[in-house]
């Protein structure tokens, strides 16, 4: 069974400055190029025959295209002591509509979500215990602008584990329209 969720894609030169922030920080299990990503909806394991109708779904949301600003760090856990190292995205109205639209087509129709509280952000690093503390980068990177985040479309990720983390294949792309 194929492991998937949906999510947007980050532009090349937003990956280019996310991936610059990587410091030393002990703990720290930084994303690569490939896993930056936002997450609208994680699937999880899925039967191969459900694959088609959780495409089907996603075809049918409508939104309107819009952009988003990639700004600043935050985490979940304390700074001291963080679990997932994060850049925010701004603002978050149209692109919390999308993925409630996506989420509530895939959960009338039977899919359960892995994530079902929805918190934007793109993943920069996941910690290990024990972690070190990432103050010094929220500091430094308080009001950086990353970049400008044009969404035009979403897509479904297939989530392949591999040596160096898991890998994300592109298995569809879902242009957004009104």
């Amino acid at each position: 069974m194929p492991r998937l969720f949906f999510g947007l894609e980050i532009p090349e030169a937003i990956k280019t400055s996310l991936l610059q922030v990587k410091t030393q920080v002990a703990g720290a299990r930084w994303q690569s190029r490939g896993q930056l990503h936002l997450t609208l909806a994680f699937l999880g394991q899925v039967e191969e025959q459900k694959v088609a109708l959780a495409c089907d779904l996603a075809r049918g949301v409508t939104q309107s295209p819009f952009e988003l600003n990639v700004q600043g760090l935050g985490c979940f856990g304390s700074p001291e002591k963080p679990k997932i190292l994060w850049a925010g995205v701004s603002p978050e109205n149209e692109l919390r509509e999308l993925q409630k639209n996506l989420a509530t087509a895939l959960t009338d129709n039977g899919f359960t979500l892995e994530n079902p509280s929805f918190k934007p952000h793109i993943t920069l690093s996941r910690f290990r215990h024990p972690a070190g503390s990432v103050a010094s980068l929220f500091e430094s990177h308080q009001g950086t602008l990353f970049g400008l985040m044009p969404v035009q479309d979403f897509v479904l990720y297939k989530s392949t584990p591999g040596p160096g983390g898991s890998v994300y294949t592109v298995t569809e792309r879902f242009t957004l329209q009104p």
